[in-house]
């Protein structure tokens, strides 16, 4: 009875496991299907403030140098869009780094963040402009 009860409980926990794994998966499955042609996520600005909040992120303003020191998201760093290219960029050294990309009005960020899918960049999300932002911004 003993044995049996044994190789239950060790059955119970192989599943589980197995179960596991499987959920896993299926949310990487998930976070796939989400991007778009371009290879990002598209995100609301509410998204993006819960993730400020709780994810390791960069924050990306891809606006100009002058438009940054208007006012920013605090913590953003700036690297305009004009001056991203297919080459390596060292202000961004992780390719799986979750990175939040806005501009002024949500353009430059759309192409901002189609370049970074296309440098091979996992975990892209684009929320828009600072215009529509309702959060804490910074000079």
């Amino acid at each position: 009875m003993k044995r049996i009860i044994a190789v239950f409980i060790i059955a119970c926990l192989l599943f589980a496991g197995c179960a596991a794994k499987q959920s896993s998966a299926g949310s990487e499955a998930a976070s796939a299907a989400e991007k778009n042609e371009d290879g990002y996520v598209q995100i609301s600005q509410e998204e993006a403030a819960k993730l400020m909040q709780t994810e390791d992120c960069i924050i990306l303003d891809v606006r100009t140098p002058e438009e940054f020191a208007e006012g920013h998201i605090p913590n953003a760093i700036n690297f305009p869009v004009e001056r991203m290219t297919s080459a390596e960029m060292p202000q961004l050294p992780d390719k799986n780094q979750l990175i939040l990309v806005y501009c002024r009005s949500g353009n430059r960020s759309k192409t901002a963040s189609k370049q970074l899918a296309q440098n091979g960049y996992t975990d892209v999300r684009e929320f828009g402009g600072i215009i529509d932002w309702t959060g804490e911004t910074v000079k």
